[in-house]
């Protein structure tokens, strides 16, 4: 069982950018969640490592998320610099560090859709791949919820379309915690992320954002390839997410470089 959290105990000062670290918007944010029986993520990261579950009905399950979104004014949080924009999807199933306690996401990967993807590929190894990423959007200001919210990706690595709505009458719901806010600091609070380099090393870079102000949403459809290639969320269980969650826009720090973690340390 989930224990409760609050974020007045997550919510921490945000470290002081130096050297290359990088700030930015991301827009069209949004968590599309499944939950699936936890023995399907079996090998997918060291033993260091532990999925994060709730039980549903009697079974232990993991949760991965999608997480599509638009990065807007990317730029060095230290220097003045050109600032980019570029959409991007990650991949994240949510797990527990054994080594600090620490609740993190492990990166199955990440789409990037700029010529800036050479510099997290190649320089630093990370899992990063190059797609054709599009987004069509309508956003009411005057409610604060979508009309419109669709993704589509061309990518060999992680082909992808979703499509999302918003409404009035749609609530937060989450089976498996013992209410909203500790569902809230799991799926949209993990600082730390972890991930097999393209070189198989073991990698982690952190981030640091204020609480999010997430609404929920519904999903209309979904296709995501990387998910029914791994055989972890097939077609069929997409259509029915555990939840999905929007924000507009926020702002991220994300702290460079990656850090390489010895693997015989690992675990």
């Amino acid at each position: 069982m989930q224990s409760s959290r609050k974020f007045k105990d997550y919510l921490t000062a945000r470290p002081k950018p130096t050297g290359i670290d990088v700030l930015c918007g991301l827009k069209h944010f949004a968590i599309i969640t499944y939950a699936v029986p936890a023995e399907r993520f079996a090998g997918l990261f060291p033993k260091r490592f532990l999925l994060d579950t709730i039980e549903l009905k009697g079974e232990q399950m993991a949760l991965i998320s999608v997480v599509p979104f638009i990065d807007v004014d990317f730029t060095s949080a230290v220097f003045p610099f050109p600032k980019f924009t570029m959409g991007q999807t990650n991949y994240r199933i949510y797990i527990i560090d054994s080594k600090t306690g620490e609740r993190c996401v492990w990166f199955l990967g990440t789409m990037l859709d700029s010529w800036t993807l050479a510099v997290p590929r190649y320089l630093w190894n990370l899992p990063w791949h190059a797609g054709n990423i599009r987004f069509d959007c309508i956003f009411d200001e005057s409610t604060g919820l979508y009309q419109q919210y669709r993704m589509e990706t061309r990518s060999q690595w992680a082909a992808a379309s979703v499509e999302l709505s918003q409404s009035d009458s749609d609530s937060l719901n989450f089976p498996g915690f013992p209410d909203t806010e500790s569902a809230l600091v799991y799926l949209t609070h993990p600082l730390a992320g972890f991930y097999y380099r393209r070189d198989k090393k073991l990698g982690t870079y952190r981030v640091w954002h204020d609480e999010l102000r997430v609404k929920p949403g519904q999903l209309k459809s979904a296709n995501f390839k990387l998910l029914s290639d791994l055989n972890l969320v097939n077609i069929q269980e997409q259509q029915s997410p555990y939840s999905v969650l929007i924000e507009p826009i926020n702002e991220f720090t994300i702290y460079l470089p990656p850090t390489v973690i010895n693997e015989l340390n690992s675990g």
